[in-house]
Parts: structure tokens; sequence; C-alpha cells
């Protein structure tokens, strides 16, 4: 058996089906029975509104056809978009020896969280089973799997010994552990061996980790692939004997057994500690989107603050020092220890930074502005007009060298709008979008711990937080500590309970009421930013939707 854990591009139907074709013949060449591949593998998951263009479902069902003309004797399971508009269908294939045997609809579609597949798919419901070298062998598609009730349960009354599911399921904390959780009961409830087979990509802000697994028939754990990279990984399974058949089609697969290599057989890899999961998700996620999106080289303002030292460690485990360039920009409140931190932090991470003064640009625009501002106080304004020079010049190091601007904010920052539109918002992707403060702090020193060194000045992990756009600023003369703004916005924001809700668990009125306040004044302001690597149950992206113009307060 042969799991076959890659990387697909969205859209890339060319590239994708290119890929699919070398690792089948691995696999062929191998002596595996059967290869699966990841849900809609041809086209990546999710294809979204690509797959409401005509030609895009024709392109994809062509390459079907030719991937099917391409198979030898070990058969091959792979997902592609069947059906045409009005009638689309998420599927999978299965062929071998250039023959279609036939097809799988997922039944159960997704319609929640960061799914809306009923927006384009039409479920199944009837399934075949499949005899392949013996074995009666079930094909499932993702959320397939997850409904005790469902078509896994369905096609083992019905004899299926083997069930494969192929999937596009993506990461956030705490999945890894129920998915297998999940997949192990499933099998042992079904006396049903499972072979689990996950994409691994980042696709805008979701992130998918791969993480494939097989379990035998009483629900044990039989091989279980690397997270956040590609593996093609094979494994000699030994299932329970096949059940007689009850009213279902049942086609006859040949696949003749054959010599066996043992590279890559077999294996059980390691589960990550959360943090070090987190740390995967990050990298792969900013990997992919900077690649996938034609770029080589990433910018990132330094301020010698903990959020910006994050955002560049990641970068550089990503792609590279050689491709990350750090810009220092102070302004006449820049602290000679916020600009020493940022110097010391690039050199700890051997990318290129170098210093741009905001000042003679601030100057301009206080300036500029002198005449219309006259008699009033210096306040916010000022503030912002600091960082919106940043955002400027970051941006055109963008424009003129062709980098990517990462932002820094967190999501603490995002939740409450302690941040400035057209200034620090500005960039092309937001790397720490979705992780809150704490949690930051928590990642920098896992990080140094990983490396073995201080990697992120511990000065940066140790100083109070501000953004230094006034004299002696910090964050908590805005903010609650982040150690109490953060729960109730795990709270509001994640959970998504209400503000009473909150109050009544014990939490300060006012304090719950202004938070609250905040983050919904501020939905404007998020819509405007980039996306981000998604690690939580709900970011703020495709699984929170909620009006801007909103008159709801809970």
């Amino acid at each position: 058996m042969g799991l076959a854990q890659f990387n697909p591009v969205v859209g890339g139907i060319a590239q994708n089906s290119e890929r699919i074709r070398e690792l089948y013949t691995l696999a062929n060449n191998a002596g595996c029975d059967i290869v699966a591949f990841p849900e809609l593998s041809i086209t990546g998951y999710p294809p979204e509104d690509l797959v409401l263009k005509s030609g895009f479902v024709a392109e994809n069902q062509q390459a079907m056809r030719e991937i099917v003309a391409a198979t030898g004797e070990c058969v091959a399971v792979f997902g592609f978009v069947s059906g045409s508009h009005g009638d689309l269908r998420n599927s999978a294939a299965i062929a071998s020896r250039g023959l279609l045997h036939g097809t799988y609809d997922k039944h159960l579609l997704p319609n929640y969280s960061v799914f809306d597949e009923e927006r384009y798919f039409t479920p199944g419901s009837a399934f075949s089973l499949f005899t392949i070298a013996g074995v009666n062998v079930g094909v499932t598609i993702c959320e397939d799997i997850w409904q005790s009730e469902g078509p896994v349960k369905a096609q083992a009354q019905a004899g299926a010994a083997l069930n494969i599911n192929i999937n596009g399921s993506p990461f956030h904390r705490g999945k890894f552990d129920e998915r297998q959780q999940m997949v192990s009961e499933r099998a042992k409830d079904n006396s049903c061996a499972i072979v689990y087979v996950n994409q691994v990509c980042g696709q805008d802000e979701l992130v998918f980790d791969g993480g494939s697994m097989v379990f035998d028939h009483h629900g044990d754990l039989v091989m279980r692939a690397p997270q956040f990279e590609e593996k093609l990984t094979f494994v000699d399974l030994e299932v329970n004997e096949s059940l007689s058949t009850r009213g279902v089609p049942v086609i006859e697969v040949s696949a003749e057994s054959r010599a066996r290599g043992e590279e890559q057989r077999g294996l059980i890899s390691s589960p990550a500690a959360d943090l070090e999961q987190v740390f995967g998700a990050l990298v792969l996620g900013t990997r992919d989107y900077v690649r996938k999106n034609g770029f080589t080289d990433v910018v990132i303002g330094l301020s010698g603050g903990i959020d910006s030292a994050l955002v560049a460690a990641v970068a550089v485990e990503a792609l590279g020092k050689q491709h990350v360039h750090g810009v220092s920009m102070p302004s006449r409140y820049s602290s000679e220890g916020s600009k020493t931190d940022a110097a010391i932090l690039a050199s700890n991470l051997g990318i290129d930074m170098q210093t741009i003064s905001i000042e003679p640009a601030f100057s301009a625009y206080l300036d500029m502005t002198a005449a219309s501002f006259s008699g009033k106080p210096a306040d916010l304004t000022e503030e912002n007009l600091q960082s919106r020079v940043r955002g400027t010049t970051l941006m055109a190091l963008s424009n003129k060298f062709g980098w990517m601007v990462l932002t820094t904010g967190n999501k603490s920052e995002l939740a409450v709008g302690y941040f400035t539109l057209y200034g620090d918002s500005v960039g092309g992707y937001a790397v720490i979008k979705d992780l809150l403060k704490t949690t930051v702090y928590d990642l920098c020193r896992h990080i140094n711990e990983r490396s073995g060194r201080e990697l992120i000045p511990e000065a940066v992990i140790s100083k109070p937080p501000s953004a230094e756009l006034r004299p002696d600023q910090r964050d908590d003369q805005s903010l609650p500590p982040y150690e109490v703004l953060d729960p109730i916005l795990e709270l509001y924001v994640e959970q998504d309970r209400t503000a009473a809700e909150i109050i009544s668990m014990g939490f300060d009125e006012a304090l719950v009421r202004r938070i609250s306040r905040l983050v919904d004044v501020n939905e404007y302001k998020r819509r405007q930013g980039p996306p981000g690597v998604r690690v939580s149950l709900k970011a703020f992206g495709k699984d929170r939707r909620l009006p801007i113009t909103n008159a709801y307060r809970g």
C-alpha cells in the first residue's frame, strides 16, 4: 500500500497531474497493490469558485483520463471534480492498467468552519466495493469518515475489509490528536483497516499538515507519516478477512503481488509537541504562500519587538536566510535598546538588514499638516503617521526589489484594533495574525529551545511590549495586560461566547464590555488586512464571517 502525501497547487491542474504520475510511477515500481492520493488531488483543495468555471472542470476531467491511461498494475485512488455545472461531485477515481474501474462521490459535504462544499457540490449516495488483491476495498472522502454512522460503517457492513479515505484536512491546534483518535475508533468499531491520506500544503490562510496514517482492524496504528512535509510512504498491511458482500456492487480489480522495495516502509513518525506543530504550520503556510505566488524574497520591518522577531525567525526557516530582508525604521521615539535588539536579531538569524530613518518623512508630514492641525494637541494622529510612513517605506522596497512584505501583527492586536490601517497592516501576508500575544511569547521561547541558542534575544522577550510611537509608550497603557486580555479574546472570538456569557464566568464586566466592543468596531479594519496562517479553531478570515455594520452587543 502506498500513501502519496503530496503538496498540490490549487488550480495547477497540469503540475498536479504531473506530480501524481511521478509518485504513481514510484509506487508502481515499488510493487504497491494500491497507492492513494489526497482529496481533489488534480485541482488542489479547496478549489473554491474555480469549479464554477466550466473550462476548469473540463480540464480537470481530461487530466483524470490521462492519469488513468498512464496507470499500470498498481491501483491508483485519486481525487478530481466529476459532473458538470449544477451537478458537480467531489469524487475519487479508482484506476489501473489504463482502465477507470469506478468512481466514488463524497457523501457528506462539510458546510461549517472553513468549509462550504454545499455551495459547489452535490452529495453522493451510492458506493461500490473494489476487490483488489483478494481484499474488498471501500473508498471514502474526508468528511465521510468523521461520522460514526456514515459511509465507512455502511461499507464495512457491506463487506469492506479496508477503507481508503482521501483527505484535504486542514490544521488547527489539537486537530492532529483529534483526527488520529477518530480514525482509530472508526477502524476498531467497524473491524476495518483504514488508510487515511492527507495533503500537505499551505493554501492562502489554510495549512494542511499531512500526518497520513494507517490503522489495522483492531484500531492499532500501523503507519504514520510526518507532518508538514511531502512523503510517499509504503506499508505492508494485513487486513481482516473480507466479509461477504450484501447486495453492493463489487468490482474485481486485478492487482498482482510483486517484489517490494523496503525504502520508506512501515514508518511511524513521532508526533510533534503542540508548539512545534504551530511552528511547522507557520513555516509551511508562509513558504507556500510566498513561493506559490511567485515571490522568492520577503521584507520585514524590524522594530526590536517580539512580533517582528518571531515573523523573521519563521521566514528564515521557511525561505532561507538569504531570502529574508529586515529593515529598521527608527523615529525620534525609538529607544536605543530597540534599535540594538533589532540588529542583534538580524545578526543571529544571518539576514540582510538595513536602516532607514523615518524622521525626515515624519517631520515633513508634521510640517505639511501644521496649518490644518493648528490649535489641536498631538494625539493618535501623529502616532499613526509614523506607522504609515513605515508601511509606505516597506511597500516601496517591495515595489523596487520584488520582495513580499510580511506584516507582524498578532491576533490580540488585530482583535481590538491596536494597529494602524495603511500602516503596520500593509503587506502581502500576515504570518502571526492567528497567534494571541501570549502564544507569541511561548513560541519565541520554543524557537530558542529548539535552536539550542538565543536566536531571539532574551531582551526582546523580557522587555515590556511597546509600539514606541510616543515617549515611554507601553502596550498596557492602552490595553489590559495580555495575560488578562487573551483569555477574554479566546472566549469571545474563538468560542463565540457573548459578552454576557463571559461576564457570568467571573470576568470583570466593564473590561469585557470594553474588549468586546473593541473587537466589534474594528471588523472593518481586519477586512482590509492580508491573509495569514490559520492555527486556531477560529481565525479572522474564512471561518469567522461577521457583518461590519452590526448592532448586536450580547
